[in-house]
């Protein structure tokens, strides 16, 4: 089996959630929102082919990670590959965050995208819309998309979103910059 990538693996991430992660930048978006910061991610015959063997090999060998995050373009697009890696991320003992523009009430409806969900920990869902950009949330770039629990929204069946990542960050006062400062 075969995974469409955008780039090879980053490690050492800690932005792209909790903790410090290795990133899978997955290939092909149909969303194509405004402004994304990955825009070219969004072609499905850009980036490249991997293994996924290949993959699962180098999630073993990671070292000092507490994760992995699917990002890309979006995960959920190639549900059955990103699978393979969650599962292999679980086997070694990280966790799994996942980055989608579809709404986790869709995600649920459908199968494939579905089997993935229940492999994911983390899923940060919800198209990135500019009207709704804030650099003071923890996460996410728009005030619309959602830090979900994936196993406790399962189990109550309805959306939980973790209570210490729906607020803003409070670096603003933490860096607050002094009069006449140039940067």
């Amino acid at each position: 089996m075969q995974i469409r990538l955008a780039s090879t693996l980053q490690s050492d991430s800690i932005v792209d959630g909790e903790g410090i992660r290795t990133v899978i930048w997955t290939q092909g978006c149909p969303h194509n929102c405004p402004f994304c910061h990955n825009p070219s991610t969004h072609d499905f015959q850009g980036g490249f082919l991997e293994d996924i063997d290949v993959l699962k090999k180098q999630i073993d060998n990671l070292k000092g990670q507490d994760g992995i995050t699917l990002s890309g373009g979006d995960p959920m697009v190639q549900p059955l590959e990103c699978l393979e890696l969650a599962k292999e991320a679980h086997k070694v003992g990280l966790n799994v965050w996942c980055y989608t523009g579809y709404l986790f009430e869709d995600v649920i409806k459908n199968k494939k995208m579905r089997a993935l969900l229940d492999e994911v920990d983390v899923l940060v869902d919800g198209k990135f819309l500019i009207d709704q950009l804030s650099l003071d949330l923890y996460y996410k770039g728009s005030k619309n998309q959602r830090v979900i629990d994936v196993k406790k929204s399962l189990e109550e069946g309805s959306v939980y979103e973790i209570p210490k990542y729906k607020g803003t960050k409070i670096f603003k006062q933490l860096y607050k910059k002094e009069e006449g400062m140039f940067i």
